[in-house]
């Protein structure tokens, strides 16, 4: 079995729910110990959409993970673990809530 290093939840959001997807993140990141990185309004990395990351240890997966299915209120999240293979942990490793977005996987 692959060793999990930590999780990255990617909250995805648009123009319209910026505002949202911005509270939601700090408010995360408030409740839990894990590091929110920047707000992006462009597409980053294999992201299609806008979107910020939430970063954190195994241990808290199990607080994060159902706190974001309960308050996520509409918005896309994207979690997958950090194995150090990017390409699965994008993929068969990864958890959608809410729409399944294409991921561009040509920058593994």
């Amino acid at each position: 079995m692959q060793h999990i290093t930590g999780y990255h939840a990617h909250v995805y959001f648009d123009a319209s729910t910026i505002d949202q997807a911005r509270a939601l993140c700090e408010q995360a990141a408030q409740l839990f110990p894990l590091k929110m990185g920047r707000v992006h309004e462009r597409p980053v990395g294999p992201h299609p959409d806008w979107s910020c990351q939430l970063a954190f240890e195994p241990q808290v997966l199990g607080d994060v993970l159902p706190w974001l299915a309960l308050n996520r209120k509409g918005l896309v999240v994207f979690l997958h673990p950090d194995t150090g293979d990017d390409l699965l942990d994008h993929t068969e490793h990864a958890i959608w809530m809410g729409a399944i977005r294409p991921l561009d996987l040509s920058v593994f």
